[in-house]
């Protein structure tokens, strides 16, 4: 096979399995059995541990996140590997500026804001999940 067609064939591939990770339009999250947390948002996260909070982010996680960031948290390298997220308040204080407002460098959206498309629950409990993928 030539050069060319092997790049072409891997550039197909590769494209097949981003877009295999799941939708590309934000799913809803249904945070039903966890606490509300009101209309402030909040800068720790209030469910660390929480067993309901995990499988609700393990879920929110997959329909939102896993086609950039990787399944089960393990990127691909198409974006940041989330298993390695700071602990504590500086890490809650990272991820929830990021997935609220995204990121955008160059005029180029290399993450949409989730902000208005899933509630602060969600987020957190995204958080909570992925706080258990983290290697030791």
């Amino acid at each position: 096979m030539k050069k060319s067609h092997t790049l072409g064939v891997v550039a197909l591939l590769s494209a097949t399995l981003l877009m295999s990770h799941g939708n590309v339009t934000p799913q809803p999250v249904d945070t039903k059995g966890l606490a509300p947390l009101g209309a402030a948002w909040l800068e720790k996260n209030p469910y660390e541990g929480n067993a309901k909070a995990i499988e609700i982010g393990n879920h929110a996680y997959a329909e939102n996140c896993a086609r950039c960031h990787g399944l089960d948290a393990i990127s691909g390298g198409v974006a940041p590997d989330l298993r390695y997220l700071d602990r504590g308040e500086e890490g809650d204080a990272w991820f929830m500026e990021r997935i609220r407002g995204g990121a955008v460098r160059n005029g180029n959206v290399y993450m949409p804001p989730f902000e208005g498309v899933i509630n602060q629950e969600a987020m957190w409990s995204i958080r909570s999940y992925l706080m258990t993928v983290k290697p030791d």
